[in-house]
């Protein structure tokens, strides 16, 4: 800074020369040497330091294009595993469908043989109760008989004085007994 203000006080006091360039102050070997020195400047900056500069940013950059190759990467894993997890539920929700519907269905299956099987038993049992009845209403018949035989046999006896011979009162019984039904 302190040669530059010299310089404009030197160019400032000088007398005018001859010469354009020397009038505006240029000074032909400072501005050689200063070129001299930028070139020099020049010359090392591009061989020790912009090489390993841009070796770290192509580094870099590489590095950001891999991130970003991975992030899409990564979102394309993603929406793929996305569409499969829908996929999958969807078929699991197919899935529980048909097995409850399965299910209805062999509980409906299930429910009418069980009642066919109760329809069935209580038949049985119907079948079984009349069964009952019938000889229960024979034997009373067969009781009632044999009863009405005594007892028109002991009227007759009563009736007649006597008793008569038994060809004679299984005659008068069983035509009793035609009557009576």
């Amino acid at each position: 800074m302190e040669y530059l203000t010299i310089q404009l006080v030197t160019v400032a006091t000088a007398e005018p020369a001859g010469d354009l360039f020397s009038s505006i102050g240029v000074n032909w070997t400072l501005l050689g040497l200063q070129t001299v020195a930028f070139l020099l400047l020049l010359f090392i900056l591009k061989k020790f330091v912009y090489p390993p500069l841009a070796a770290m940013l192509d580094k870099r950059d590489e590095a950001v294009k891999a991130s970003a190759d991975a992030a899409m990467e990564a979102e394309k894993h993603a929406a793929e595993a996305e569409a499969r997890t829908a996929e999958l539920l969807d078929e699991a929700k197919r899935e529980a469908a048909d097995i409850v519907a399965t299910a209805k269905e062999e509980a409906s299956k299930t429910a009418e043989d069980v009642a066919r099987k109760a329809e069935a038993k209580a038949d049985a049992l119907l079948a079984n109760a009349r069964d009952e009845l019938a000889k229960d209403v024979a034997s009373a018949k067969k009781a009632l008989a044999s009863e009405t035989v005594g007892l028109v046999a002991e009227a007759s006896g009563k009736l007649l004085g006597g008793k008569i011979d038994a060809t004679k009162d299984a005659e008068l019984i069983a035509k009793a007994l035609k009557e009576s039904q």
